[in-house]
Parts: structure tokens; sequence; C-alpha cells
């Protein structure tokens, strides 16, 4: 099969050296194997025929047969257009068309039976197909009965001749020959229970399906296998990871009660009094932990950090926590420092701006073992950075670090891994967590501290600006602060940093009586800081700002989020930004501005904020609006490699594929018996992809 699926596109009929590089590089299709898994992204309906009285210009893609009755050309040289009126006795509608006159009214006859396919438009009074697809009527084709299969191209490639229906010819021809090469990679009693289609026929009936049941049966068989791969791939990771690295075992707990007891300032919630427990069971289990924890902005994920560091350090271990950014770190550290102090903890920050004395400290009590909790950046990640016994590490806002990264912090001890936390606030689609983060064990705090409001978030246009400004001073006289964040993205820098200074000078003459501070990224690291710590003091009332602020300062006296241009910003940007307030008890609100002109997707992600405040049905929305790829990392993980899956709209066959794929293991974690034989000949046959053993070639 290796063989056959390895053979060059050149070599199948009609290709040829010429059109078989162009295949490869405008589509990436090099052999056999790549041709047969580039499946059609539609089909057009050619089982029925429809009759001219039914038609009307809402309809798809619709066939008729019929007579053309007369031909003429309409309008000036340069602007004419062909029109056949073409008949079938029930009506009649115009054919239309505005290129190659010429060469169409050669070809065409009138008084002869035509089979005529195109979508239904309507110009005046006349239903009209333009540049509709053409053949006489034959005993064959006034059959109908089958699915076109319709493939993307290039400008490029059309130029070439080289259309959907050239590759549609392509791929018949493949699949021919093909059939017998391509073998079953599903344990048979698999392919029962789910009820799949046998691989063969699953290709054959995806490029040119008999019916539409069969195609749906064949893009189900390939959509669960595809997912199926991947979840196995992701499960075997995490066995074998259990299986080789042994965890430090956590037993003693009593730091963790006496903090409970005596020092916790507040009731946990009893999404955060779960997380721990999953965390605690997995510190004590012998395996090393690698957890991810998700919890909306506010949620509270800090806490259940420090409470998960009291575990190691109560059993002779220190801790770590890494976030992304020096305001985190510092947001992080100035935020656990109160509690390490109250049970008698040594705490320190490590970042970019440590003095060179502040380092040599650290280093020192760090490999004594006297510091028990290390908060910093990337800085953490430095060789130079030794612990006695680092027990767990807390890594926050995970995706802006990489993997290589991420593993760096994992062997700072020499003879043991430590427990990993990985934490984020941006909420991922259950879907994209089970396929992104498959390897990882899962956590989600999905309950806001008591005594937290809601924000109510509000969409004003342009036009009432000046409103806007007076529920500010409103707000301000109640003695709130305010946020105001206007988009900057690079490509555009210039335009748009002149866009935040009129933004900041129009603030400065509305609100001529108070201070305001201005933040943007291209600012250096100590004029930000300064400008930051100046709104966290409250001395400034206003803030505008770019995405800077998007992640990272906590004032809980700021209770208006303004967003300028809000349909420039994503989804999960714009709810990230609206986290920023609502860190207080008092009553928060989020306002996005916008233009008139919106796109559709522009009106959904803002219809979406202002109904929702829940970071899952946003992330939810977000996937179905963006697509995987584009989603926070995911283009390292390989997603965008998928063939025929969509995470955005195949959860329940990922979850079907996901139980399936972790049965499977639990009873035979090597895939060594009989039945599963067909599995470990696919991977096998797939080492050299290892992202996607699904594939065929």
């Amino acid at each position: 099969m290796i063989g056959f699926f390895d053979t060059k596109i050149e070599f199948l009929k009609g290709v040829g050296p010429q059109r078989g590089a162009l295949l490869g590089s405008e589509l990436g299709i090099f052999t056999y194997g790549h041709l047969i898994q580039y499946y059609p992204f539609r089909y057009e309906d050619r089982t029925r025929f429809y009759k001219i009285a039914e038609i009307n210009d809402q309809m798809n893609f619709i066939q008729v047969t019929g007579r053309i009755r007369y031909l003429e050309t309409v309008g000036p040289p340069r602007r004419q257009r062909l029109v056949a009126y073409f008949g079938d006795g029930t009506g009649e509608i115009q054919l239309v068309w505005f290129k190659g006159l010429q060469w169409i009214i050669k070809k065409l006859r009138t008084n002869i039976d035509y089979v005529v396919f195109g979508k239904p438009g309507r110009i005046g009074k006349y239903i009209n197909i333009a540049h509709p697809e053409m053949e006489p009527l034959t005993t064959k084709n006034e059959q109908g009965g089958y699915l076109q299969p319709v493939y993307s191209t290039t400008e490029k490639l059309k130029a070439r001749y080289l259309d959907s229906k050239t590759i549609a010819k392509f791929q018949r021809t493949l699949t021919g020959l093909a059939f017998r090469q391509i073998h079953e990679t599903l344990p048979p009693d698999l392919v029962q229970q789910y009820r799949l289609l046998p691989k063969n026929q699953a290709i054959s009936n995806i490029h040119y399906p008999e019916n539409q049941q069969l195609l749906a049966q064949a893009r189900y068989r390939l959509k669960f296998e595809e997912l199926f791969f991947i979840q196995l791939r992701l499960l075997k990771l995490k066995l074998t990871r259990r299986e080789r690295f042994k965890g430090i075992i956590f037993n003693n707990a009593d730091l963790l009660t006496d903090f409970y007891h005596h020092h916790l300032p507040f009731e946990l919630t009893n999404a955060q009094k779960k997380v721990i427990k999953e965390i605690y069971r997995d510190m004590r289990s012998g395996s090393q932990m690698n957890r991810l924890l998700q919890g909306d902005v506010g949620s509270g994920k800090t806490i259940v950090a420090f409470i998960c560091m009291l575990i190691a350090i109560g059993n002779g271990a220190q801790a770590a926590m890494m976030a992304p950014t020096e305001i985190l770190a510092n947001q992080h550290y100035d935020g656990l420092k109160g509690y390490a102090e109250k049970m008698g903890l040594n705490i320190a920050l490590l970042t970019g701006s440590s003095k060179t004395a502040e380092r040599r400290d650290i280093h020192e009590r760090l490999l004594e073992g006297s510091l028990h909790i290390l908060v910093g950046t990337h800085a953490l990640l430095e060789d130079v950075v030794q612990f006695q016994n680092l027990g767990l590490a807390v890594i926050d806002e995970q995706h802006r670090f990489g993997v290589a990264q991420r593993a760096k912090l994992w062997r700072k001890n020499e003879h043991t891994y430590p427990h990993v936390l990985v934490m984020t606030a941006t909420p991922i689609p259950r879907t994209l967590a089970m396929t992104l983060y498959g390897d990882l064990d899962v956590s989600v705090i999905d309950e806001l501290p008591a005594g937290r409001k809601p924000i109510k978030t509000i969409h004003h246009y342009d036009a009432n600006r000046l409103k806007v400004f007076g529920f500010l001073k409103q707000q301000i006289e109640l003695g709130r602060q305010v946020y105001v964040v206007y988009p900057l993205i690079e490509e555009s820098a210039k335009i748009d940093l002149k866009h935040l200074e009129d933004g900041y000078e129009s603030i400065s003459r509305a609100f001529p009586d108070y201070a305001i501070s201005i933040v943007h990224g291209k600012m250096k690291a100590d004029a930000k800081e300064y400008e930051m710590n100046r709104f966290v003091k409250g001395e400034t009332k206003i803030m505008v700002a770019t995405t800077v602020i998007e992640v990272g300062v906590n004032v809980p006296n700021a209770t208006v989020m303004v967003i300028e241009n809000a349909e420039r910003f994503g989804l999960a940007q714009l709810h990230q930004l609206r986290g920023r307030v609502g860190r207080g008890g008092d009553q928060s609100y989020c306002i996005l501005m916008s233009d008139y002109k919106l796109s559709k997707e522009a009106k959904t992600r803002i219809k979406t904020m202002v109904t929702t405040t829940d970071g899952f049905v946003i992330a939810d929305t977000d996937l179905k609006l963006r697509g995987p790829g584009d989603i926070s990392g995911t283009q390292q993980s390989g997603l965008t490699d998928l063939t025929i899956a969509d995470l955005s709209q195949d959860s329940e066959i990922l979850q079907q594929a996901r139980k399936a794929a972790q049965r499977i293991l639990d009873d035979d974690p090597e895939l060594k018996t009989a039945k599963n034989a067909n599995i470990l000949l696919q991977i096998n046959r797939q080492k050299k992809n290892e992202l996607n053993w699904s594939r065929i070639s």
C-alpha cells in the first residue's frame, strides 16, 4: 500500500510532469496519497431535474432540461451579453453569458434538448442563470441521479485548465485504481460497533457518492478515523508519560489544613474545592501530574495555585510560578506575598528587571532550600536558576510559552520531575481542549467567587459618544476608574498609534478635571510600569491604552471598560479585555463602541458579548466563527492539518472517537492483540507523519 500511495502524481493518466508540478506547487498534491485525500468541499446535486415553473431566485444550484428558443446579444459593444431564451413547456428562463460570446454562439443550437445546471438569479421579470453548465441531453445524462464533487482550485490552475471538473476526472481514475489497495485501518469490532463504512467504500463515496446517505456515512467514517488516531496518539502519550515519569508523592496536607483553618480570608467556591481535590489526588498518586486549569478571568485560579504550592512545600519541596510578562509576574508576586508571609514562607520575584545582587541571593537561597516559592518570567528558565527540590511548577497563560520553554522548567530537578499545573484564563472549547491538550488532565473553575456581580455589556455606535462620556463622568464622580482601549494592529502600528493619541487628546478635552494615563506597547518598560502604577494607586482616573492591558492589570476600583472600534477585535480578545473590570464588589460595565458599518461576523461577535459573560459559550462561538487554526496556539499543534474533520462542527464525533481510543488503550495499552493489528499497522506506516495517524500516505 505504501508503495502505491507514494507513486508520484505525474504518473496518473491525464496528469503528466507539467500538470503534476502545478498540482504540487498550488495544492500540495505530490503523490497518489495526497490526491485521494484531497476531498471535495461541496457537492452539486444532480440527482433531480426541476421544472422551470418550480424555480425561484432563492434556490441554490438547480438542474433543468429544455430547448433554446432563440438567442440575442444585448447591450453596447463593450458591455454586450449573450442571452438564450430557454424553455421546457412549463415556463421560460434566460441563460446569460458575459464573456467568450463568439465562441459560445458557435457552440449553441436551437431546437435540440439540453441539460442545464447553474444557480438561478433574477434580472427584471426573468429568472436567469449566468454562465450555466450545458450539455446535450443523452440517454445517460437524462437519468440524473448523481452528486457532482466540487474541489477547491486556484486561478493559476484554472488558467491551465485544471479546474474542479478536471480534478474530479483524476479522482475518478485514481479511486478505480486504488480501491483494492485501500486496507482497513480500524479493528473489525470498532467498525461494527459504530456502523462505519469499510475504509475503501468510504474513500470511494467521499469522491463519487452514490447517494446522500452514503455520502453522510463516508464523511462520518473518515472524520471518526481522523479524530480517533489523533486521540489515540494523545492518550498513548499520556499513558507513556504516567508510566515512565514517576511523580513525587505528596501525602502530607498539614500546611494546607493550617491555611484553610487559620489564614484563608474567604470561603472557596465549590468549583475551586473540586479542582483542589483533583490536583491533590494527582500529587499523591505516584505519577507526575500534568494538569490544565481553565478558569475565566477573576474565577480564583491564583489562590488555587497557592494552595497547591502549600501541598508541595508541606512535603519538603519548593514551588515556582512562571508568567509571560513582568506585569503579570509582579501581580502574582504581590497577590501571593501576603499569604506566604502569614504562613511563614519565603517568596521571591525573579524577572528581567531583577538586579544582579538580588539574583545572586535568589540563586543561593533556592539551592540551599530556604526559598520556598519563586515567582517570575522567562528568567526562571535560565540555566543558572537551580532548585534544591522543585516539587510544583505552575505556568500561567501557558499559550504564551513554547513547548521547549515549558520542558526546560520541567527539567529543573536532576532526579525527579516536578508536578506541572498549567493555567489559562482563555476559555478553550471542549473539542479544542480535548485535541490541543488531549494529553493533559483538564480541570475547570466554572463559578465566580461570591459577591461578584456579572459585568453589564452595552453596545453603542460612535454617534452616542456624548452619552457615553456623560456616563463615564458619573462613574468617576462615584469614585470609580475607567479603561479606554484602542486597537493596535502591528501592520499599521503608525496609523493606529495616531488613532490612540487622537483618542487620548479627545478624552483629555472631554475630562479636563481628571488625571489620565496613557499606555501602549511602543513605550519603554519603565515608562509603562510608571503609568500602570499611577492608575493602580488611583492617581489617574482614566487609562487610555492599547491591548497591553489585556492580561495582567488587576484594579478592583476600575469598573468601566470602553473598547473603541470593538468590531476590530476578536471575541476571545474582547472577553479578555472585559475581564479587566468586575474585579471588586461594585457593578461593572463594558461599553463596546463601533462604527455603523459592521460585517455579519462583527455583528455576531458584538451580540455574543452583549448577551453572555460565559467564557465557554464565547469560546465556542469564536471557534465556529474563526475555525481552530486561528485560535491561540493551535497553529503549532497541527490542527489546521485536519483533512476532513472540523473541530467547530464535529464535537460529538470527537467525543465518540476519544472514548473508543480510551477503551482500546485500557484493554490493550501496547496494541499487541490480534484484533488491534490494523491500528498498529497503520501507526507503523505513519511513523514519518507523527501528527496524524489517520492519513493513508
